[in-house]
């Protein structure tokens, strides 16, 4: 996540961390579904109108580190080396993310949103959006060598990686299995041989 460098920007930064995290901590303890809007700002000292500032929706304040995700695949893209391959880069990020969220702190959490249909979909409504960003961004990066289709295909495979993992008993050794997979399709949809890909 980006760090705010000014005084104004550390400062909603710092709001927008005190409403998630109350709201985390509240829909813990009392479940999703009976906090309400109006109990995460009361108990995070904020107005609504300033929570819905920050947070577009209820859903939202789950995922609060939504923006971050998304900046990791990306950042796997297009932030390294020219020789690098991309599938190895993007395997190594969601393996991150996967451990991250595998972690036995982040379970309650995963509990929660497993349990509520609402969070469900909020989810996987944000995973497509990531996926066509990621796509977007491995189009730019491949440029004219392979088809919007195919670029589209293999962000989508990388983002359901990350969902198949989570799900899986050993997330790790889930990751490890399912990009074999992807690396294969995407050196099917390329020049047999050089550039970025």
């Amino acid at each position: 996540m980006t760090v705010p460098t000014g005084r104004r920007e550390r400062k909603k930064a710092a709001t927008r961390r005190k409403i998630a995290d109350t709201a985390l901590r509240l829909f813990l303890e009392r479940g999703y579904d009976a906090v309400g809007i109006r109990d995460v700002a009361a108990e995070a000292d904020v107005a609504v109108t300033t929570l819905f500032s920050h947070f577009a929706s209820k859903e939202a304040l789950v995922f609060e580190q939504d923006d971050d995700f998304l900046q990791r695949l990306i950042q796997a893209v297009t932030g390294r080396a020219p020789h690098e391959p991309l599938i190895p880069a993007l395997r190594h990020a969601i393996q991150a993310l996967v451990r991250h969220c595998a972690a036995d702190g982040a379970a309650p959490v995963r509990r929660m949103i497993g349990a509520s249909p609402a969070l469900r979909e909020y989810e996987e409504s944000m995973m497509l959006r990531h996926a066509e960003s990621l796509a977007a961004a491995i189009a730019t990066d491949s440029g004219p060598a392979r088809t919007a289709t195919a670029c589209r295909t293999i962000a989508r495979f990388v983002v359901d990686a990350y969902a198949l993992a989570l799900a899986a008993a050993d997330p790790e050794a889930a990751v490890d299995e399912i990009f074999p997979m992807i690396e294969a399709a995407w050196e099917v949809t390329g020049p047999a041989a050089g550039g970025r890909g």
